[in-house]
């Protein structure tokens, strides 16, 4: 595995970026895109939806399945990418970039804490590769 060490991650496999002014921008990591192969549909949901931590907020939708998307943290979606909708290949080619999901403001910061280091991500799932 090679994630990015600024991000942080959580144990359903979403990656938080801190964004400045207590937003984050979210996606899932290069291990969920690559265990759902080619992707093919993006469920997400609109700016001012609020989302809750390890609550279900979209989808995703491969040739082998649907899976759900767990927000890592709670807070206020303020930005969608929706560049998804007509190109959800992006999370295959580019999962850190340019499929980032959505930007959320945050209602309770100390959630962060409860993520994962790229180091603890990696040793938890390492052994699935």
């Amino acid at each position: 595995m090679n994630l990015p060490k600024e991000l942080k991650y959580s144990q359903e496999h979403e990656w938080v970026k801190e964004e400045g002014n207590n937003r984050v921008r979210i996606g899932i990591t290069d291990f969920a895109q690559s265990e759902l192969g080619d992707i093919v549909f993006v469920e997400l949901p609109e700016v001012g939806d609020e989302v809750e931590a390890n609550e279900p907020f979209g989808s995703v939708e491969s040739v082998k399945t649907v899976s759900e998307l767990y927000a890592p943290v709670s807070g206020k979606v303020v930005e969608v990418n929706g560049e998804l909708d007509d190109s959800p290949e992006l999370v295959n080619e580019s999962p850190y970039e340019k499929a980032w999901m959505v930007v959320v403001e945050l209602s309770n910061a100390a959630e962060l804490g409860d993520l994962w280091s790229a180091e603890k991500y990696e040793e938890t799932f390492k052994e699935d590769e």
